[in-house]
C-alpha cells in the first residue's frame, strides 16, 4: 500500500510552454543534436549593463562574508525603487503606487489571483483568450474559475480588435472579480493601445472591478510611436474618474532587462489595503530572491536617459529579428499563416492551411522534442515549441497552432524557418 496522490497532482500536466524541453531531456541521442529552444521566453542575452556589473562584483560587494539572510518580506528598499524608477523613465508618475517583490511575476500573479478572487472562489477572473498559461494555471491551481473573451487569428496574421461592448455584456453577466489584460501580449504579440487601456478600465469602473495588466513586456513594442507605450499607470482621474485604488501591475526583470533566471518579479498597485493585504499573504513565502534584488536594485540609480536607450536599444534588436523571421517563415513555408509581430517577442503560427485533418499542434512538438532532427552544415537540429492549445480555455482552437518565442541568438533565429520546414515534411512523412 502506498499513499495516493491528491486528485489535482493525478491529472497534472506540464505547462505548454515546458513540455518539449521535458520530452528532449529524455533522449538518447540529445547530446547529438543542437536545440533551438522556442518553447519559452527565455531570453539568450546579457543583462542591462548596471545589473551586469553588480552580478561581477557580487561576492566582494554585498556578499563578502557569505552571508544571505532574507529580505524584508516587501522587498529591499532598493529593489522597489529599481521598479517605481522604471516608471520614471517611461514618463509615468509614480505618487501613490505600492510595490511588493516577489520570486518572479509568476508569484506576483498568483498573490494578485488571491487577493482579487481568493482560493476557491465563486467569482472568476476574465481573461483575453489565448492567453499566458501561467494565469490559467494558477486559476487551476487555486480552484478559481476563469472566463474568457476571444481573439481570432485572421489569414494575415492580425487578431481582431477587442470586442468592448461583448467583454461588457459579459462583465454584467458573469459577474468577474476583475480582467487581466497584457497590452504588449503573450502569447499574440497583439498591442493594446492606451485608447484601449482606457475604455476596459471605464468598463472596469462602471462594473466594480479591479483592472489588472502583466506589464512585464512594457518597452517592446513595434511600429509605435517612439515613448508612447500603453500602461494603466498612464490613466488619469480626468480620463477616468475612479480609475484610483483599483489598479494592479505584474511586473519583471526577466524580458526587458533580460534577467529570466534572477527570478524577481513586483505587484505594483495604487490600492494601499491591498499591497498591506499582498504582503501578509506573502510572508508565507518570507522574501524574494536576497541576491536576485540586489543585482535588480542596480536600475535604482540609472538615469532616465540610460533606460530609454536601453529600451531603444531593446526594441531595434527585436524588431530587427522578427520581421526577418516572420519573412522567412512566410518564403519557406507558403501558406503558413504567421502573426505579425506588434509588441513582445512571440509569434503564433496557424498550419491549417497547409496541413492534413488530422493535424495536431502537440503531436508535431512531440514529434520535434522525442525524434526530430534536420541536418544543417553536418550539425544536427531540432525545435522545441509550444502548442497554442494550452494557451486557450478550449484547447481545441489551437489545435492547429503553435507559439514561437524570439529567445535564441539571432544566427539561430533565422535559421528556424528552414528548420521548421524540414521538421515539418518528415513529421507528415512519419504519419503517412
Amino acid at each position: 500500500m502506498k499513499p495516493k496522490l491528491s486528485k489535482h497532482f493525478q491529472t497534472r500536466k506540464p505547462s505548454s510552454i515546458r513540455q518539449a524541453q521535458i520530452i528532449f531531456s529524455k533522449r538518447l541521442d540529445r547530446k547529438d543534436v543542437e536545440v533551438i529552444n522556442l518553447a519559452i521566453g527565455n531570453i539568450s542575452l546579457p543583462m542591462y549593463p548596471a545589473m551586469k556589473k553588480r552580478l561581477n562584483t557580487l561576492s566582494n560587494l554585498h556578499f563578502k562574508e557569505g552571508i544571505v539572510k532574507y529580505t524584508p518580506t516587501v522587498g529591499t528598499d532598493e529593489a522597489r525603487a529599481a521598479f517605481l524608477n522604471i516608471l520614471l523613465s517611461e514618463n509615468i508618475k509614480i505618487d501613490g503606487i505600492e510595490c511588493l517583490i516577489t520570486d518572479g511575476g509568476s508569484a506576483a500573479m498568483e498573490i494578485m489571483l488571491l487577493g482579487v478572487c481568493g482560493p476557491s472562489s465563486k467569482k472568476p477572473i476574465l481573461l483575453l483568450d489565448p492567453t499566458y498559461t501561467n494565469y490559467t494555471e494558477f486559476c487551476n491551481r487555486l480552484s478559481i474559475p476563469f472566463i474568457t473573451t476571444k481573439r481570432k487569428l485572421n489569414d494575415k496574421g492580425s487578431f481582431n480588435s477587442l470586442d468592448l461592448k461583448k467583454i461588457e455584456k459579459l462583465i454584467k453577466k458573469e459577474k468577474p472579480a476583475g480582467i487581466i489584460v497584457i497590452p504588449y501580449d503573450n502569447p499574440s504579440g497583439q498591442y493594446l493601445n492606451q485608447d484601449t487601456l482606457i475604455e476596459i478600465s471605464k468598463i472596469c469602473v462602471n462594473n466594480n472591478i479591479w483592472i489588472i495588466s502583466d506589464e512585464a513586456y512594457r518597452s517592446l513594442y513595434f511600429n509605435q510611436v517612439e515613448g508612447e507605450c500603453s500602461s494603466i499607470w498612464r490613466i488619469s482621474e480626468r480620463q477616468v474618474p475612479g480609475i484610483s485604488k483599483r489598479r494592479i501591475s505584474i511586473e519583471s526583470a526577466s524580458k526587458v532587462w533580460n534577467a529570466c533566471g534572477l527570478r524577481i518579479g513586483a505587484l505594483l498597485t495604487d490600492n494601499k489595503g491591498f499591497h498591506e493585504s499582498a504582503t501578509s499573504e506573502y510572508t508565507a513565502n518570507l522574501s524574494a530572491n536576497s541576491i536576485g534584488q540586489v543585482i535588480f536594485g542596480a536600475l535604482a540609480n540609472e538615469s532616465i536617459i540610460d533606460l530609454q536607450l536601453w529600451y531603444k536599444k531593446q526594441r531595434k534588436y527585436y524588431s530587427d529579428i522578427m520581421f526577418k523571421v516572420r519573412s522567412n517563415l512566410l518564403n519557406d513555408l507558403p501558406g503558413l499563416i504567421v502573426s505579425k509581430p506588434e509588441a513582445a517577442i512571440y509569434f503564433i503560427l496557424d498550419f491549417k492551411k497547409i496541413c492534413k485533418e488530422n493535424f495536431n499542434a502537440e503531436v508535431f512538438t512531440q514529434f520535434c522534442a522525442e525524434k526530430g532532427k534536420v541536418l544543417i552544415e553536418e550539425k544536427k537540429y531540432t525545435l522545441l515549441l509550444a502548442p497554442m492549445n494550452g494557451f486557450y480555455k478550449n484547447s481545441k482552437h489551437g489545435k492547429t497552432q503553435l507559439r514561437l518565442a524570439v529567445v535564441e541568438p539571432s544566427e539561430k533565429m533565422f535559421m528556424t524557418s528552414k528548420v521548421l520546414k524540414k521538421l515539418y515534411i518528415d513529421f507528415n512523412l512519419s504519419s503517412s
